[in-house]
């Protein structure tokens, strides 16, 4: 993890979670004062406990966001929500991209960048998911295939700031299984040099986060890899006990 660089722990509830989870988000809320020194929390869970959430959390150390949104700000677009409405209701940040979004509902990089513009017109932070599947990896394309959506995926005037970027192998996403730890540093080390090399200072204060199968067995040694600047939490973020383990585990 570079020392410079506040760590950011992101949970990603997915589609879980009914109004009788408050009491697994109150168990966070009670935990995350003795961790706000190591870094910030972030919990993202289905829209229709958003606000409940936020209304919560407010005036402590832990953050709410939404799992994603509609590009425009208005209109006629039935079920979809604006990142207005979503900062309107309490959130701080929005995922956009992420695997599942892009494959279940085939959004296209273009796509994903329009949501992350979307985000940064409400005023919030665009957190901004990448990853290669398992058939690109052992086809040695991951590089190929993160420089891609990158590319397409990040509009301009990135900083750090408005943007995070999660590097989620999509092999890896609700299987138990992780790469190496040599193969996250190669892999957020090209992130990068690719975030300096198009953002310059901007993009070596940018956070980088690693996800997928990320658990309290194995974040200490994923939170040390360089580069490597929090994680973007999936099934174990439904489990305050196992969210707060993970964050404990940031140097």
């Amino acid at each position: 993890m570079t020392d410079a660089i506040r760590p950011l722990i992101a949970g990603n509830w997915k589609m879980n979670g009914l109004k009788s989870a408050m009491a697994e988000f109150d168990a966070m809320l009670a935990g995350t004062a003795a961790l706000a020194a190591k870094a910030d929390l972030l919990v993202c869970p289905p829209a229709t406990l958003l606000a409940a959430f936020a209304d919560k959390a407010r005036g402590s150390k832990l953050e709410v966001g939404a799992q994603d949104c509609h590009p425009g700000a208005s209109g006629a677009h039935t079920g979809d929500l604006a990142a207005e409405m979503l900062a309107d209701a309490g959130a701080s940040a929005i995922i956009v991209g992420h695997s599942e979004r892009r494959a279940d509902h085939a959004e296209s990089d273009a796509l994903v960048r329009q949501k992350a513009e979307a985000a940064w017109r409400a005023g919030l932070t665009a957190i901004v998911c990448i990853g290669e599947t398992r058939e690109q990896r052992d086809a040695g394309q991951t590089l190929d295939i993160c420089g891609g959506q990158l590319r397409g995926s990040l509009p301009e005037a990135a900083t750090a700031a408005n943007l995070v970027i999660a590097y989620e192998p999509v092999w890896a996403i609700g299987t138990g299984l992780t790469p190496t730890a040599q193969d996250v540093e190669q892999v957020h080390r090209f992130i990068r040099g690719f975030l300096t090399g198009r953002f310059k200072a901007e993009g070596g204060a940018i956070r980088i986060l690693y996800g997928g199968s990320v658990k309290p067995s194995n974040a200490r040694e994923l939170m040390a890899v360089a580069n490597v600047n929090g994680a973007l939490v999936g099934g174990a973020s439904l489990k305050a006990a196992d969210f707060l383990a993970i964050a404990a585990g940031c140097p």
